[in-house]
């Protein structure tokens, strides 16, 4: 009880903020002296009334009331009558006197109690804002190029004061301006009118990486707004990552360009959730495949996706699986947001109450969890259960919801033995009992709660992406179900339903759905769906709307569709390559913009670069979008070998006439490899009279080619021996390599030819694997690429075998016979066309607890390139390296040949993983790389 007693005391003395204490006196020496003592956020104040002759004053503090042990804090002048003590540290109770002296001796006042409090002063929240040449971000790390600047001016604008320290800030400005050489922390503090403090620190990298332009390109899984902050909104990726949406520059922001190259499996984003009461909260499931194993992670910012935690999840997730846009499989409960629930694809619901930090299986619904044979009999992807919504209308009660539905697709119903496809929990999960639904064995895609309590539900037949029907869309009271929307097969059509979203209540409810698997465009067709009147009659708003650009797909893949909470009239989907918007929905005539502006999602398979005074800059070979020739790395590329659903697979150029250039690649509709050549730099195209042998079966993105003169290439399908031309693809001729042997991994021989001396050509056999394949080595060629010998050299080197993927072979472009090459854990280089190879010490694979597996967690060395080199430097050409050096994985160069090496990106810019590396020749210190599933970076 005294505990509790002087726990109330406190809390009335912090309460009262200034107020006065009553008077304690003490008398001595013919004078006495009565102190008083009163808290505010900025001192304790007291004050006292002396009678008789006192000749001096000291002030005396201690944590209680007992004077033995006391401080002396101040000595004051005998007219003095107050004291302000700054330096009492906030919410601690202090106990004050005052000793004084007369004639007769010294004596102590009464002891006066205060409290230096924080209530009456509440620090001002202070929002970062940085401008760095593009507009204002609200973001609290910026990245420079060399000798460029930004300006940092956070917020509030108004009142208190400003100072700084770092990056060479000064002076009391709340906008400062920064021209930083190296990176640095500058931070800044804020203190408001009543003395309470605030500050925050941003981050300012220099150099920096940019996207080279295309836009969108890949799949969009889902769009997650913010319910009760404008304009935050995030967009997560089956390949790509996860972003989020900056208002200020209507462009995207990548949030997950930190991930290492060791979390390459995590660039998927399955599943996003936003925590309604606290808007810097991201949580997010990632995993690129389903498996009966243990390898999701669940990943977790408090600062929008800045920077995040992680914690390995006992559970596996699929974001590249069938299925990918279905959901939120993840979220929190907005009345308690400890309480998290998570549908996975092959072991059940499961619950965390600590935020995300420990999980459990919800065994109450079921306590199935899918081995690996009765996935592979599910078609190797299951959809599981697939979305949770939370029943209730309101948030941060402290309680947690206790009505919730769980969505579960027909494979996981059948392996758990479950009598239906939707289970209701109405004691916050503790048990579950079956809804019985209007339609069996279909996935329910999407299900969206009304502000009013209705429930909207898609029914549809396929899993997606782009499901196919029949499809059904119902509105369900919690006892009634009903029919707003059918859509059924027809000859040519199997439309699904895909994506939902609802705005508003009652019988004027706004519906959005996305029709899926529903393409092209034309009068009639069905592609985003419009109700107003909570679906009793629909109008579509996408298909033959107006466009920009117009030339760009739209339909397809609709699983997705978001209503802006704050704004009915914007309404964005997903399609298969981005983001549509419109902002006038309830125009007759809705118009679209693609936002896709900062989002690049496409996967590299070749980069190559020309000679100084070609036309163009770079030629770019990706999966889905084909091989394309850019001039201007800030617009999308317009020149392309042409075809729909095409992997580009590898491209190259004549070097002494880079007009003419030779591509491979692999068409999705004919399930066949091609090959395209240029001859005046990309504009125009047309495709090889004839293919050599295996390059229609075998056109994996290990295919490659390589070209010595105009007309003059050799091409080498994957597992299978290259061929030569001499007469630009009317003929080929396979080479004398040998043929490669099986070791259950796609691979082939890596093509190079020597830029100063195209005689010699340059053939790498990785070995195939590290189980079951043989050694590295290289074979050389002295006559275009038509006979070849090994290098005995190579042999000698003992070159590790590693897949195709994780190794490298490269010449150095302005010294005949200089190669580079990465054989998965080292670099080697030749100064004598391959005859002989030496290892850089440099370099080495990380293993963590894969040292028994011989299966690196990181490869030390798995990409090289070289390009201009630096002015004056040692050696010929400027050398790139992705690996590791000393225990660190980035992206390194060597001006000296290899002695010693600068890395040239950050932890911030890891990009889940580099694969493909191209090194530019009329810039020194650029390269060009592939992110795992970001598309092409560049250094400058």
């Amino acid at each position: 009880m005294r505990l509790l007693l002087s726990t109330l005391v406190l809390a009335l003395a912090a309460s009262t903020g200034a107020a006065a204490q009553a008077q304690a006196c003490g008398s001595g020496g013919g004078s006495t002296v009565c102190l008083s003592a009163g808290g505010s956020a900025a001192n304790v104040q007291l004050s006292w009334t002396a009678s008789g002759n006192v000749r001096a004053f000291e002030i005396y503090r201690d944590t209680d009331s007992n004077p033995v042990g006391r401080t002396r804090i101040a000595t004051v002048d005998k007219a003095a009558r107050s004291f302000a003590d700054t330096s009492a540290a906030s919410g601690t109770p202090y106990w004050y006197w005052v000793r004084f002296t007369t004639d007769a001796g010294s004596y102590n006042s009464g002891a006066a109690t205060a409290t230096r409090g924080a209530a009456s002063c509440t620090p001002t929240p202070v929002t970062p804002w940085v401008n760095a040449g593009s507009g204002w971000a609200q973001t609290s790390s910026v990245t420079v190029k060399t000798g460029g600047s930004a300006i940092l001016g956070p917020q509030a604008a108004n009142g208190g004061q400003w100072s700084w320290n770092g990056c060479g800030t000064a002076g009391a400005s709340r906008e400062q301006t920064v021209q930083p050489t190296t990176a640095c922390t500058a931070t800044a503090t804020y203190t408001n009118a009543c003395g309470a403090k605030s500050q925050q620190s941003f981050t300012v990298q220099v150099g920096g990486w940019s996207n080279v332009k295309w836009g969108g390109g890949g799949y969009v899984t889902g769009l997650i707004f913010h319910p009760h902050t404008q304009n935050l909104l995030y967009a997560r990726t089956d390949i790509g990552g996860a972003y989020r949406w900056e208002a200020s520059t209507s462009s995207w922001t990548p949030i997950t360009d930190g991930f290492s190259a060791s979390e390459s499996f995590h660039q998927g984003a399955e599943s996003i959730a936003l925590d309604p009461n606290n808007d810097q909260l991201v949580y997010m499931v990632t995993g690129l495949y389903s498996s009966a194993d243990a390898t999701a992670r669940l990943y977790i910012s408090a600062n929008r996706g800045a920077s995040w935690t992680s914690v390995n999840l006992p559970f596996s997730a699929g974001a590249n699986n069938r299925g990918r846009a279905i959901g939120e499989r993840l979220m929190v409960d907005p009345n308690k947001p400890s309480i998290l629930f998570y549908g996975s694809r092959t072991a059940g619901l499961w619950k965390s109450a600590d935020s995300g930090r420990s999980w459990a299986q919800v065994t109450s619904l079921s306590p199935t969890r899918m081995t690996a044979e009765q996935l592979t009999a599910a078609g190797g992807s299951a959809a599981g259960v697939g979305v949770v919504v939370y029943d209730t209308g309101t948030r941060g009660s402290g309680s947690a919801t206790q009505t919730i539905y769980a969505a579960i697709a027909p494979d996981y119903v059948n392996v758990a033995g479950l009598s239906s496809n939707l289970y209701r929990s109405t004691n916050g999960g503790a048990s579950w009992t079956p809804v019985a639904t209007p339609v069996t064995g279909y996935h329910i895609p999407h299900m969206v709660r009304a502000a009013d309590g209705m429930f909207y539900v898609a029914f549809t037949q396929g899993m997606g992406p782009g499901a196919n029907g029949p499809g059904r869309l119902y509105k369900f009271d919690g006892t009634t179900w009903t029919l707003l929307k059918s859509v059924d097969p027809t000859q040519w059509t199997s439309f699904g339903f895909g994506g939902l979203s609802v705005h508003g209540t009652g019988a004027s409810t706004r519906i959005a759905l996305g029709v899926t698997n529903s393409w092209g465009n034309y009068n009639g067709q069905q592609v985003v769906q419009l109700s107003n009147n909570a679906g009793n009659t629909w109008q579509e708003i996408a298909a033959v709307m107006p466009h920009t650009p117009a030339n760009d797909g739209f339909s397809g893949w609709i699983d997705d569709v978001e209503i802006d909470p704050f704004n009915r009239d914007r309404v964005l989907h997903v399609h298969g390559g981005g983001i549509w918007e419109t902002r006038n929905a309830s125009s007759t005539t809705p118009s679209w913009t693609e936002r896709v502006d900062g989002l690049e999602e496409t996967a590299t398979l070749g980069l190559g670069t020309p000679p100084p005074g070609a036309p163009y800059t770079l030629i770019n070979s990706s999966g889905d979008i084909g091989t394309w020739v850019h001039t201007d790395l800030t617009t999308k590329p317009t020149m392309t070998t042409g075809g729909d659903r095409i992997n580009g697979n590898s491209a190259d150029m004549a070097w002494s006439d880079p007009q003419y250039i030779a591509a491979v690649s692999f068409s999705h509709a004919t399930n066949l490899g091609r090959g395209h050549w240029s001859g005046d730099g990309g504009k125009t195209w047309a495709a090889f009279a004839t293919l050599p042998a295996g390059a229609a079966a075998n056109a994996g993105g290990e295919a490659n080619i390589a070209v010595t003169a105009r007309n003059r290439a050799i091409w080498a399908p994957g597992n299978s021996v290259p061929s030569y031309t001499l007469n630009n693809g009317a003929s080929w001729t396979a080479t004398n390599l040998p043929a490669l042997p099986n070791v259950n991994i796609p691979r082939s021989y890596r093509l190079v030819a020597d830029r100063v001396n195209p005689n010699k050509v340059y053939a790498y056999d990785s070995g195939g694997a590290w189980w079951g394949g043989t050694s590295g080595r290289v074979y050389v060629s002295t006559d275009g690429g038509q006979t070849f010998t090994l290098s005995q050299g190579s042999v000698a080197a003992n070159l590790r075998a590693n897949p195709f993927s994780a190794t490298w072979l490269a010449v150095n472009p302005y010294a005949e016979g200089h190669l580079w090459l990465a054989d998965g854990n080292a670099i080697y280089r030749s100064m004598d066309s391959g005859a002989t190879w030496t290892k850089l010490s440099q370099f080495a694979s990380l293993w963590g607890s894969r040292q028994t597996w011989q299966w690196p967690e990181v490869q030390g060395a798995s990409a090289v390139a070289l390009g201009k080199p630096a002015p004056g430097a040692s050696y010929s050409a400027a050398v790139y390296v992705v690996g590791a050096i000393n225990g660190v994985w980035g992206v390194w160069r060597s001006d000296d040949g290899g002695a010693n090496w600068t890395r040239i990106n950050d932890d911030a810019s890891q990009f889940g993983g580099i694969g493909q590396i191209a090194a530019d020749h009329k810039v020194y210190g650029r390269v060009y790389v592939s992110g795992n599933g970001r598309g092409i970076l560049y250094s400058h």
